[in-house]
């Protein structure tokens, strides 16, 4: 079966750490095997599909779009979701020979944002829900959103198989207990290490914990753990960092700034499509003051946020960028962030609604630093806060709470 691999962009790990990583994989591997008996050996000796077999050799959950020629047309599908150390026909055979397309990402069970596999090909996908389509001319015009795919050149009928990979080497069977190590501490079963560095004991004694909590019995395959881990891990992270939301019709482009170690970054920019939303920050906000920016597009033109601010340093192609003085100096622009206040939460869910923005042609306000420091006050004090539809500039869902605010709560949450 020939073979083709694609990797995400990272920095390879050294020598030494790697072996220690294998090694703990290899035992981690041998203690699921006991515990899960016959019904992962069996997984273990599936025969590899044929047609088109993509494989998940990370210790990430996998979720990959494929795209196929159909005539003059292409054929576009997805989300083929693959545990890790799992394989799946994205096309049965007899396979066309010639060009086919692959773009994958990991779950968003996972922290650290997403990772990505892809190229340069622009074919449309739906960003949230399951899509089988012919790829159109444009996609916003049909609410769909475009991703970079990778050519994959097939030359076989019978069968091709294109792993998915990352820089840390796994096989099938070590990308599995690899993953489980992942998402223990994705799912905070287990606070200690790093993947690769929880030695199998440990593992085990995590794993036997998110048994009884979860009340899995004690049968459960392989899958079904994987399967109640990523759940676990979901919610997990739906309650911690900075969900940005967009409630208006047109696309935003959003960036966040925040404080790095004595000075600042800026990064940006997410792309969020009507009645979508993406994840800015996926870590517990420990901080008073976080900024956001973004800018509505509409048919007239650009639309800022009505809220104003302070200003930081952008690019317009994506960036991060240390520091926020000298921007023109640095061959940056100058944009204006607005300020925002977790006041204890571990995670916020900011909605952009219409009324937010500017109209075409009016420039966001740079407020100065005592009116900015007055207009940071607890979400409770704002009695527009936390409703759709009223003048506040954002709509706060707040998920998690760290402490006891000193203030009343706000709203519940609203549903999207």
């Amino acid at each position: 079966m020939a073979q083709a691999r694609l990797s995400p962009e990272r920095h390879s790990r050294p020598l030494t750490q790697w072996l220690r990583a294998v090694c703990a994989l290899v035992l981690g591997a041998l203690i699921l095997a006991a515990r899960f008996g016959p019904a992962a050996a069996q997984q273990r000796a599936a025969p590899a599909p044929s047609g088109w077999a993509l494989c998940n050799l990370t210790s990430y959950v996998i979720e990959a779009a494929t795209g196929r020629p159909s005539g003059k047309v292409i054929l576009v599908r997805g989300w083929i979701r693959m545990r890790p150390g799992e394989c799946w026909t994205a096309a049965a055979a007899p396979l066309a020979k010639g060009v086919h397309f692959l773009y994958a990402r990991t779950s968003t069970a996972h922290r650290g944002g997403h990772l990505f596999w892809g190229g340069l090909s622009p074919l449309c996908v739906d960003p949230v829900n399951s899509f089988s389509i012919q790829n159109p001319p444009k996609c916003e015009t049909v609410s769909l959103e475009a991703r970079q795919f990778r050519l994959i050149r097939i030359n076989k009928r019978e069968s091709w198989r294109t792993n998915l990979t990352e820089p840390q080497k796994y096989t099938l069977e070590t990308a599995k207990a690899a993953g489980l190590q992942r998402l223990l501490l994705d799912a905070g079963i287990e606070s200690r290490g790093r993947v690769g560095a929880i030695d199998a004991r440990q593992m085990a004694s995590a794993i036997g914990r998110f048994r009884a909590e979860a009340n899995l019995a004690q049968n459960a395959s392989q899958d079904q753990l994987i399967d109640g881990l990523e759940a676990a891990a979901k919610r997990r992270s739906a309650r911690l960092g900075l969900t940005l939301c967009n409630k208006t019709a047109g696309k935003i482009w959003s960036a966040i700034a925040r404080r790095r170690g004595e000075g600042w970054e800026a990064r940006g920019w997410w792309a969020i499509g009507p009645n979508a939303c993406v994840r800015a920050i996926d870590d517990a906000l420990l901080q008073n003051v976080y900024f956001v920016h973004a800018t509505l597009i509409s048919p007239q033109g650009e639309r800022f946020l009505a809220a104003g601010g302070e200003t930081f340093c952008t690019s317009p192609a994506k960036f991060a960028v240390i520091g926020r003085e000298q921007c023109e100096a640095r061959y940056y622009d100058s944009t204006i962030f607005t300020a925002i206040s977790p006041q204890g939460l571990d995670g916020m869910r900011l909605e952009f609604v219409d009324k937010d923005f500017l109209p075409v042609g009016q420039a966001a306000r740079h407020l100065e630093m005592p009116k900015l420091a007055e207009s940071v006050k607890p979400l409770g004090d704002a009695p527009d806060r936390g409703r759709v539809g009223r003048t506040a500039p954002f709509v706060l869902d707040a998920p998690g709470r760290r402490n006891p605010a000193p203030t009343p709560a706000p709203a519940p949450p609203q549903t999207p």
